[in-house]
């Protein structure tokens, strides 16, 4: 049996924006144009009048703007995938950030001359992406899931030293689960810890200062020749693979513009290879909600380099794929929920301090 086409509202002030993307989801069989709206009141509206599986939603409209939608929509509406469609600016960044914090699910950043189909193509392959993977949230069946990672590898105990670096990977639903996390990590975690989060130039940087802002340590738009330094986390700038290399003593990070693997750049696999190569098993590494598999053969090397591999369960999980890719590839020795990661990585950094009480009769 076919299952039916994904139902897209596109929510855009802009009467060519919202032309542009009810063309773009017109032209994919799997999707279907459900109705577009001018504002967010007119949006809310139509929620109620219409079977809709996924919104788009600018983030600066007139009115009731597009964070406001996503708050007011959550109410009625708490498990509705919600696409923000922001401009790649500063402002943007900023806005798309706080609307992801309101409760929307992803973003993509849309090119400032959309009534120009030139340089199009890009955007509209990754909207037409990332609304299909969201269609699938709506439809959780649709998810080819691997068997439940173990919560502990039986074949392997767990470190009881002190990893050199902790390595995270995430994609869709990734800035709001590193906000999660780093709400538990202690200022003195003891080592550095280095993320590639899919997303665009500076929408990393915005993570980056608003990571800083919420938790105890100094989280930074990672530089070509950075010397990585305990307590500080390097986030990968979008459009840039992060490696690292070494300066005598010193570890540094290198970045490049290498082409994309797994479509993207910054990549995960990219990251998680040089850290492999530079600590062996002396890295944690973690894989959190994401769409696609990048991640999975970087995990797989640190696994095979003596490392320990962490996963987020696919149950609180934006979408899952990217840490079941993992599980699947048998590179996971351990996962967690979202809300146990952070504690479980101050652990693993810091064993000498002990199991936290209310995880250790759980473990």
């Amino acid at each position: 049996m076919t299952a039916s086409p994904t139902r897209i509202l596109i929510v855009d002030d802009s009467v060519v924006v919202r032309k542009v993307l009810s063309e773009f989801v017109s032209s994919d069989p799997a999707l279907e144009l459900a109705g577009t709206a001018p504002n967010g009141s007119i949006a809310l509206q139509k929620l109620t009048q219409l079977s809709v599986d996924v919104v788009v939603m600018d983030v600066e409209m007139p009115g009731m703007d597009g964070i406001e939608t996503v708050a007011a929509l959550r109410k009625d509406w708490p498990r509705l995938p919600v696409l923000m469609c922001s401009t790649l600016t500063a402002r943007g960044a900023d806005a798309t950030l706080r609307a992801l914090a309101a409760g929307a699910t992803d973003y993509v950043a849309k090119p400032s001359a959309m009534g120009n189909s030139d340089g199009l193509t890009g955007f509209k392959t990754e909207f037409l992406r990332k609304l299909e993977a969201l269609g699938s949230i709506r439809r959780p069946s649709t998810f080819q899931a691997p068997p439940p990672a173990p919560r502990r590898d039986s074949t392997r105990r767990a470190p009881s030293k002190r990893p050199a670096i902790l390595a995270i990977g995430c994609s869709t639903g990734g800035p709001n689960a590193l906000a999660r996390i780093f709400a538990d990590l202690p200022r003195d975690m003891g080592v550095p810890i280095v993320i590639t989060q899919h997303m665009p130039p500076l929408f990393t940087r915005m993570l980056a200062e608003r990571l800083t802002a919420t938790s105890a340590l100094h989280v930074k738009e990672a530089e070509h020749g950075d010397e990585l330094v305990p307590n500080v986390a390097y986030i990968a700038p979008g459009d840039y693979h992060m490696a690292l290399v070494r300066d005598g003593v010193k570890v540094r990070v290198a970045l490049n513009q290498d082409p994309p693997e797994n479509s993207c750049r910054p990549a995960v696999d990219v990251m998680f290879r040089s850290v492999a190569s530079m600590y062996g098993p002396d890295v944690l590494a973690a894989v959190l909600t994401g769409m696609g598999q990048d991640g999975a053969l970087g995990a797989r090397a640190i696994a095979e380099a003596g490392g320990w591999v962490m996963t987020q369960d696919a149950a609180s999980c934006v979408v899952p794929s990217m840490p079941n890719a993992v599980v699947a590839m048998g590179a996971s020795h351990e996962s967690a929920d979202l809300e146990q990661l952070g504690t479980l990585f101050a652990f693993r950094c810091k064993p000498n301090a002990g199991m936290p009480a209310r995880w250790a009769a759980a473990r």
